[in-house]
Protein backbone atom coordinates (compact mmCIF):
# COMPACT_ATOMS: atom_id res chain seq x y z
CA UNK A 1 0.00 0.00 0.00
CA UNK A 2 1.19 3.52 -0.73
CA UNK A 3 -0.21 7.02 -1.06
CA UNK A 4 -0.37 8.65 -4.45
CA UNK A 5 -0.39 12.39 -4.94
CA UNK A 6 0.07 14.53 -8.01
CA UNK A 7 1.68 17.92 -7.80
CA UNK A 8 0.08 20.17 -10.38
CA UNK A 9 0.16 23.93 -10.80
CA UNK A 10 -3.11 25.64 -11.76
CA UNK A 11 -3.68 29.05 -13.31
CA UNK A 12 -5.99 31.72 -11.91
CA UNK A 13 -8.96 29.98 -13.58
CA UNK A 14 -8.19 26.70 -11.84
CA UNK A 15 -6.89 25.02 -15.01
CA UNK A 16 -3.81 22.83 -14.84
CA UNK A 17 -0.87 24.16 -16.81
CA UNK A 18 2.13 22.43 -15.23
CA UNK A 19 2.85 19.05 -13.73
CA UNK A 20 4.95 15.97 -14.40
CA UNK A 21 4.24 15.87 -18.14
CA UNK A 22 5.47 19.39 -18.88
CA UNK A 23 8.34 18.86 -16.42
CA UNK A 24 9.52 15.73 -18.25
CA UNK A 25 9.07 17.50 -21.59
CA UNK A 26 11.31 20.38 -20.52
CA UNK A 27 13.96 17.98 -19.16
CA UNK A 28 13.87 16.15 -22.50
CA UNK A 29 14.28 19.46 -24.36
CA UNK A 30 17.27 20.18 -22.15
CA UNK A 31 18.79 16.78 -22.99
CA UNK A 32 18.04 16.70 -26.71
CA UNK A 33 18.25 20.38 -27.59
CA UNK A 34 15.05 20.00 -29.58
CA UNK A 35 11.35 20.16 -28.81
CA UNK A 36 10.65 17.79 -31.70
CA UNK A 37 13.19 15.24 -30.45
CA UNK A 38 11.91 15.62 -26.88
CA UNK A 39 8.34 14.97 -28.00
CA UNK A 40 9.43 11.99 -30.06
CA UNK A 41 11.37 10.52 -27.13
CA UNK A 42 8.21 10.78 -25.02
CA UNK A 43 6.02 9.22 -27.72
CA UNK A 44 4.15 12.50 -28.12
CA UNK A 45 3.18 14.41 -31.23
CA UNK A 46 5.20 17.56 -31.80
CA UNK A 47 2.00 19.61 -32.04
CA UNK A 48 0.89 18.38 -28.61
CA UNK A 49 4.29 19.19 -27.11
CA UNK A 50 4.16 22.68 -28.61
CA UNK A 51 0.64 23.18 -27.25
CA UNK A 52 1.74 22.11 -23.74
CA UNK A 53 4.73 24.42 -23.87
CA UNK A 54 2.72 27.40 -25.15
CA UNK A 55 0.01 26.85 -22.51
CA UNK A 56 2.58 26.87 -19.70
CA UNK A 57 4.32 29.94 -21.11
CA UNK A 58 1.01 31.78 -21.41
CA UNK A 59 0.09 30.98 -17.80
CA UNK A 60 3.53 31.91 -16.47
CA UNK A 61 3.92 35.06 -18.53
CA UNK A 62 7.43 34.23 -19.73
CA UNK A 63 9.15 31.95 -22.22
CA UNK A 64 10.38 28.60 -20.95
CA UNK A 65 12.39 27.90 -24.08
CA UNK A 66 13.97 29.67 -27.01
CA UNK A 67 13.25 28.05 -30.33
CA UNK A 68 15.16 28.41 -33.59
CA UNK A 69 13.82 27.12 -36.89
CA UNK A 70 15.86 24.47 -38.65
CA UNK A 71 17.77 24.96 -41.83
CA UNK A 72 21.42 25.18 -42.73
CA UNK A 73 22.40 26.22 -39.20
CA UNK A 74 20.15 23.57 -37.70
CA UNK A 75 17.38 24.45 -35.32
CA UNK A 76 16.62 23.55 -31.82
CA UNK A 77 15.25 24.56 -28.47
CA UNK A 78 16.94 25.54 -25.24
CA UNK A 79 15.59 26.42 -21.83
CA UNK A 80 15.66 30.10 -21.03
CA UNK A 81 17.25 31.19 -17.73
CA UNK A 82 13.71 31.78 -16.37
CA UNK A 83 12.69 28.37 -17.71
CA UNK A 84 15.59 26.67 -15.91
CA UNK A 85 14.78 28.47 -12.69
CA UNK A 86 11.06 27.61 -12.95
CA UNK A 87 11.86 23.96 -13.60
CA UNK A 88 14.24 23.76 -10.64
CA UNK A 89 11.71 25.44 -8.35
CA UNK A 90 8.90 23.15 -9.52
CA UNK A 91 11.01 20.02 -8.96
CA UNK A 92 12.10 21.20 -5.50
CA UNK A 93 8.48 21.96 -4.58
CA UNK A 94 7.29 18.61 -5.96
CA UNK A 95 9.98 16.71 -4.06
CA UNK A 96 9.14 18.55 -0.83
CA UNK A 97 5.44 17.73 -1.29
CA UNK A 98 6.22 14.06 -1.86
CA UNK A 99 8.49 13.93 1.19
CA UNK A 100 5.82 15.61 3.33
CA UNK A 101 3.25 13.15 2.00
CA UNK A 102 5.43 10.18 2.99
CA UNK A 103 5.84 11.59 6.51
CA UNK A 104 2.12 12.28 6.85
CA UNK A 105 1.22 8.83 5.56
CA UNK A 106 3.36 7.21 8.24
CA UNK A 107 1.88 9.54 10.85
CA UNK A 108 -1.72 8.67 9.97
CA UNK A 109 -1.10 5.01 9.12
CA UNK A 110 1.76 4.06 11.48
CA UNK A 111 1.29 0.30 11.22
CA UNK A 112 1.19 0.22 7.43
CA UNK A 113 4.22 -0.74 5.44
CA UNK A 114 4.83 1.53 2.50
CA UNK A 115 5.71 -0.04 -0.84
CA UNK A 116 8.12 1.50 -3.30
CA UNK A 117 7.30 5.01 -4.47
CA UNK A 118 5.15 5.46 -7.55
CA UNK A 119 7.47 5.72 -10.58
CA UNK A 120 4.98 8.05 -12.30
CA UNK A 121 5.04 10.56 -9.46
Amino acid sequence: MRPHIKVQILDENGEKFFGEGPCRLLRAVEQTGSLRAAAQAMGMAYTKALKILRRAEQALGFALTTRAAGGREGGGSRLTPQGKEWLQRYEAYRDACLAADRRLYLEFFPGERQTAPDPDR
